[in-house]
Formats: structure tokens, C-alpha cells, sequence
């Protein structure tokens, strides 16, 4: 939980772009000990928490990573919208837990593809698509072969090699889109950076709606990695 309040704290006065001299004026500390509370040298109190929280505008929760949402809202299957109405619903199939997946995918994916349409750049929308959909496949072709008693010849790539084609495909196409990104191929310039501006206030703002399902799906995915990596 210190972990994400220091990581948290370091984000809401970055994402405003101020100085830690500032907020710690602001907020009536020496920068010396907003220093050690944003790297995670000391604690602080919970009257503390509670200025920060005042002073950028956020919940608690929000604070000590309690909460994907800068409101502290707990995150609803039912208020999350539906990205299809012919395939949506309060239950998927008789289970929550699969339409709340569902959902943040598919809501996630509308921002994605919104930043995308705003970007201009089709390379970069088939790069991105290109990547997404080896992602899917990976994982229905899983599913596929872990039933011996489906048919053969459903994929044209045989099962001793697709792993290592799919794994391949999905390299080469991260660094297409990398390539993209930076304009690195020396005909194009790199994407327009105020196109892939992206703060959790921007976010919450130019998408109401679909905002929560993006942060708890970083939120859960990077949850989902812990352990293999450092905090930074």
C-alpha cells in the first residue's frame, strides 16, 4: 500500500505539472520530506493523506491504490457501459465476473481506437490491430487445442509450429509499432506526442463513461504482473 501511495502521490503532482518545490509549499511540508514521502523513505500520517487528497482533488482510496478510479468509486459490473448491446448484459451467460472482464476490454478498446481515429495515422492503426488480434488469436487457439476431440484443420498453421509463429509475429509487429511511434523508418515523421498525451484526470474527463474500465484494467493487469518486475 506505501508503494502506491508514494508512486501515486509522484503521479497526481507530475500529471500537474509541478514542481515538488511547489507542492510542498503548497502543502506546507519541506521539499526535503515530500522528497522522502514520494520515494517511499518515510510515512506519513493520515491527516496528511487526507490534505493530498484535498489538494489534487481525489479520494483517499485513490491515493493508497485502493481504488483504480481518482473518485474512490468501487467499480460496478452494471456501471459499466456496454460496448455491444447484442452480446451485453448485467450477467454474461449466468457469471458477473466474465462481463466485468468483458467490459473493461471492450471499453478500453473504444479509447484506444478513439486516441487512434485522433492520431490520423492508419500504419499505426494497423500495427495496433495487427498486434491485438495475434493477441486473440494466441488465446483461442489455446483453447482450442486444450480439447483433443476438436477437428483439425480449423488453422492453416499446424499445431507443432503456431506457438512459435504467433510468438514471432507479435515481436516483429511491437517493433513495427515502435518504428511508427518514433518514425524511425526515415519516410514519415514520429506520431504527433499530443495526440498520445494520456493523464488519469485527461482521461477521466474526455471519457466519463469509459475511463473506469481503462485504469481498473491497468490496475488489474499490472497487478497481474507483480513479481516479475521492479517499481520504479
Amino acid at each position: 500500500m506505501a508503494m502506491e501511495f508514494n508512486r501515486i502521490l509522484t503521479l497526481l503532482r507530475k500529471e500537474r505539472g509541478i514542481t515538488q518545490k511547489q507542492a510542498a509549499q503548497d502543502l506546507g511540508i519541506s521539499q526535503a520530506q515530500l522528497s522522502h514521502y514520494e520515494k517511499g523513505i518515510r510515512e506519513c500520517g493520515l491527516a496528511f493523506v487526507v490534505q493530498v487528497a484535498d489538494y489534487y482533488g481525489v479520494s483517499c482510496d485513490y491515493l493508497l491504490g485502493r481504488s483504480a478510479e481518482r473518485s474512490g468509486q468501487t467499480i460496478r459490473v452494471e456501471d459499466l457501459p456496454d460496448a455491444n448491446a447484442a452480446t451485453s448484459g448485467s450477467v454474461y451467460r449466468g457469471s458477473v465476473l466474465p462481463t466485468m472482464y468483458k467490459k473493461l476490454i471492450e471499453n478500453s478498446l473504444d479509447i484506444l481506437y478513439d486516441k487512434l481515429q485522433e492520431s490520423g495515422d492508419k500504419e499505426l492503426v494497423t500495427a495496433i490491430s495487427r498486434y491485438l488480434m495475434l493477441a486473440v488469436y494466441k488465446v483461442f487457439r489455446q483453447m482450442y487445442d486444450a480439447c483433443p476431440r476438436n477437428v483439425k484443420g480449423m488453422f492453416r498453421i499446424g499445431g507443432a509450429r503456431w506457438q512459435a509463429s504467433a510468438d514471432a509475429a507479435m515481436r516483429l509487429t511491437e517493433a513495427d509499432l515502435a518504428e511508427v511511434l518514433k518514425g524511425e523508418d526515415g519516410t514519415r515523421d514520429s506520431v504527433d506526442p499530443a495526440t498520445m498525451a494520456l493523464t488519469t484526470e485527461r482521461l477521466t474527463h474526455d471519457y466519463p463513461r469509459h475511463a473506469t474500465s481503462l485504469l481498473n484494467l491497468v490496475k488489474n493487469a499490472e497487478e497481474s504482473m507483480r513479481g516479475f518486475q521492479r517499481s520504479e
